[in-house]
């Protein structure tokens, strides 16, 4: 006949059960006594660099946004192409488009200095997002942190799986519902584009296609510096109002038929989403919060936690 384990052994079992619980959730208190640092030292890397360059806000949260949509928020985006590493850097919407490695980079050596192989470049992402809106009059959030870094990346998910200047409504309502998002949060996160800018070769076709869905005087404007052949590479603001301000500026544009990609305009063309945008252009305090919640949903989506991936010395190679 088996005997129960005594109370001192069953009380030191749910100690670990309990102390694997909590290794394995993120938590925003994570860095609090292995580096206390932490975060102060990210946002002074992050302010620093978008002090230096104001577009570098929407690249940053466009960042953490392209890693999290490719094997989860694991710093996967940031890891160069080896023999062994498909990196994400050369995939179709990353390549010669997703900027700010550097940042990344520059905030984890300052880390390294204080705390080395304590915090990981998924946190670092997620921290850099938050604090790249803020910055630029956005909202601010939580971030939960504790996310580990992968040792894989794919060219390939992130040519599948990540959004598309082409894409329908129903398109992109699929590929956030597929990572758990709903169209609420896809709306609100589409509103990051209140920053940044496109290439013409984006836009090209939306703004020579003479529809109905997009308004004259604005395609026509869009026009000197995106010419019908040509030019692929030239810049223009997503938003051409406040570009380097977070507003809810994108959403007036969407009603007036001036969303600049075809993928910004699908959300106020007639369909389900149409009383989203309508809500938004109208409330900023409401978009506003909703992409905070969105932001932190969207940095939940499958981290490595625990005792999975590493934590990476630097943030382009796998240690």
């Amino acid at each position: 006949m088996f005997r129960s384990p005594s109370k001192a052994a069953a009380f030191m079992f749910m100690l670990l059960l309990l102390n694997i619980a909590c290794e394995a959730t993120l938590n925003s208190k994570y860095y609090k006594k292995t580096c206390p640092k932490a975060l102060t030292t990210i946002r002074t890397s992050i302010r620093s660099a978008i002090a230096r360059e104001r577009r570098m806000a929407a690249s940053l949260i466009r960042l953490h946004f392209h890693d999290c949509f490719v094997q989860g928020c694991d710093a996967s985006i940031l890891l160069d192409e080896t023999s062994t590493v498909e990196s994400e850097k050369t995939a179709l919407p990353n390549f010669q488009s997703a900027r700010g490695y550097e940042v990344i980079d520059k905030a984890k050596s300052e880390l390294e200095k204080i705390c080395p192989g304590v915090v990981s470049c998924a946190d670092i992402l997620a921290v850099a997002a938050r604090d790249a809106s803020a910055y630029v009059g956005g909202p601010s959030w939580t971030v939960l942190l504790g996310r580990r870094d992968s040792k894989t990346a794919s060219r390939t998910k992130a040519n599948q799986e990540l959004p598309s200047f082409r894409d329908s409504l129903d398109r992109l309502i699929s590929r956030f519902q597929s990572k758990g998002l709903t169209a609420r949060d896809m709306v609100a996160l589409s509103g990051s584009h209140t920053l940044g800018q496109a290439q013409c070769t984006t836009f090209r076709d939306r703004i020579y296609s003479n529809s109905t869905n997009i308004e004259a005087g604005f395609a026509r404007k869009r026009r000197n510096r995106c010419p019908a052949v040509g030019g692929d590479a030239n810049l223009a603001p997503l938003d051409l109002v406040t570009p380097n301000s977070f507003d809810n500026n994108y959403f007036k544009n969407l009603v007036q038929k001036k969303g600049l990609l075809q993928s910004d305009q699908v959300l106020f063309s007639g369909g389900s989403t149409d009383r989203i945008v309508s809500e938004y252009s109208k409330n900023r305090a409401t978009f506003n919060s909703d992409f905070a919640s969105a932001m932190v949903k969207m940095g939940n989506i499958k981290p490595l936690i625990g005792k999975a991936g590493q934590i990476r010395r630097i943030c382009s190679a796998v240690n």
